[in-house]
């Protein structure tokens, strides 16, 4: 997927410059060029900072121009949008949901990849389940190794990251309230 030509076309169709966008976010409009020229590649934090200033969701920005399907219950693995970016894959459950209250998600983890340098902070709570692997997660001074079938429950506004520790993929179920995604 393309994020910086997505970026560009959304930004355009809600009639911003980059300068009009830089100025919502709070970054040089020469960040929003760079993103949209793919010469630097935003983590999810970043891409949702600078998306919440057009305003769209991360949900809304991946899957704007999939075919309406309906709206569920069930959903083919090959019918999870990946909404994540760099190495990280999120399969968002639910995506064509109108008012969604929940973000769930499939996370999958390359070895030694992580959620980025800074702590992730927002509103709502999150818990998921570790399904594979070796994941460390800390939330705010805390700190711990999780391995299948362990779990965590915290509130988003706790800094918050994940790093897969282990020497494979690692895979977690996670839900979040309000949706992120």
């Amino acid at each position: 997927m393309d994020i910086g030509i997505r970026l560009q076309a959304v930004r355009k169709g809600k009639g911003l410059s980059q300068r009009e966008l830089a100025k919502r976010v709070g970054v040089t409009n020469s960040t929003i060029s760079l993103i949209e020229q793919n010469k630097v590649s935003p983590s999810i934090s970043s891409l949702k900072k600078v998306l919440d200033g057009i305003p769209i969701s991360l949900a809304d920005f991946f899957t704007q121009d999939l075919e309406d399907a309906g709206d569920g219950p069930f959903y083919a693995a090959a019918e999870l949008p990946d909404v994540g970016n760099n190495d990280i894959h999120y399969f968002l459950v639910g995506h064509r949901r109108r008012n969604r209250q929940m973000c769930v998600l499939r996370e999958v983890m390359p070895p030694g990849s992580d959620t980025g340098e800074s702590m992730i902070q927002h509103e709502g709570e999150e818990g998921g389940v570790v399904v594979r692997g070796q994941v460390e997660i800390t939330v705010g001074t805390q700190r711990k190794v999780l391995g299948p079938g362990e779990a965590y429950y915290f509130e988003c506004r706790q800094p918050h990251r994940f790093r897969n520790v282990g020497k494979d993929d690692a895979v977690i179920i996670s839900a979040s309230t309000p949706p992120t995604f």
